[in-house]
């Protein structure tokens, strides 16, 4: 539909009077839609961001494209409002052809990309998880749209493409409030079962980090060649890499200074070998004058 010329554009300027006219609704419109977009949009996006915990690096990628699509919609309404319907027309031609021929050539950023999405909505893990994916492990310090960084525990930094997180099994220990832990210790055949299993469970309780509830569990599992094995089953609250790595360390050294008061052995293996030895060949002669 064209766009009738504004009476006073039509008496200074009367040759461009419609051109003007439309450029004036064009900018009306992108600047009305642009202002809508920023005061209403914008915060109840915010608003729902923040309602699914997102950290605030995490928040802007998506603050952006938030923008992005303001922007978008604005240009769109405004030239059609300004009665740019051919030129609108072409545009968007152009742009699905340039969208079809950049899709084709970025199959794997687009794949990482929606990946990076599906990780912002289902949340299986966030920065500063402890997560471990094909023999890796490690610390999120960062999550964008197409790469996740890891810092492992050597203190190596892991860029991550996302889709390698999505498409694969992800190990995340620290996604609940408590991490169950269990070690084996090995006791000799001649000791006191019942004994062993006091000590293992009072040193649980007494150490700190450990929780009371729920209560550590022993099991007497295995019956090796040298050793009876009595399994510890503990939990932890809120774990963490380092937290897990020192709490046990500091429980398995106080069951074993314990067993070794109460005259505990904790045995190793012991290999006997039987057999003959024989030397092949003449012996040597020695002659002495």
């Amino acid at each position: 539909m064209p766009v009738e010329p504004l009476p006073f554009i039509e008496d200074f300027v009367p040759q461009y009077a419609g051109a003007v006219t439309q450029f004036l609704y064009f900018v009306a419109a992108f600047v009305a839609i642009y202002l809508l977009g920023k005061v209403v949009v914008r915060p109840l996006f915010d608003r729902v961001l923040r309602r699914r915990d997102l950290d605030a690096h995490a928040r802007k990628p998506l603050q952006r494209l938030v923008n992005f699509g303001v922007v978008f919609v604005a240009i769109s309404v405004a030239f059609g409002f300004a009665g740019y319907g051919n030129f609108l027309t072409s545009l968007a031609t152009i742009a699905a052809a340039a969208t079809l021929a950049i899709g084709f050539a970025m199959q794997d950023v687009i794949k990482n990309f929606v990946a990076g999405v599906f990780i912002y909505t289902d949340e299986p893990f966030r920065v500063d998880d402890w997560i471990e994916w094909d023999n890796n492990s490690g610390i999120v310090e960062d999550i964008s749209l197409r790469v996740t960084r890891v810092r492992t525990f050597d203190n190596e930094l892991l860029t991550v493409p996302n889709s390698n997180l999505t498409d694969d099994v992800i190990k995340n220990p620290v996604a609940k409030d408590k991490l169950r832990q269990q070690f084996l210790f090995g006791i000799g055949y001649d000791d006191d079962i019942d004994e062993a299993t006091e000590i293992i469970v009072e040193e649980a309780e007494n150490h700190e980090n450990i929780l009371n509830d729920p209560g550590v569990t022993v099991r007497l599992t295995e019956l090796g060649d040298s050793y009876v094995g009595l399994k510890s089953r503990f939990w932890i609250a809120n774990p963490s890499r380092s937290d897990f790595v020192k709490t046990r360390s500091e429980y398995v050294q106080s069951v074993k200074e314990r067993f070794d008061e109460a005259g505990i052995d904790i045995p190793y293996p012991i290999r006997t070998l039987n057999g003959e030895v024989e030397i092949s060949g003449s012996p040597a002669t020695e002659h002495l004058e």
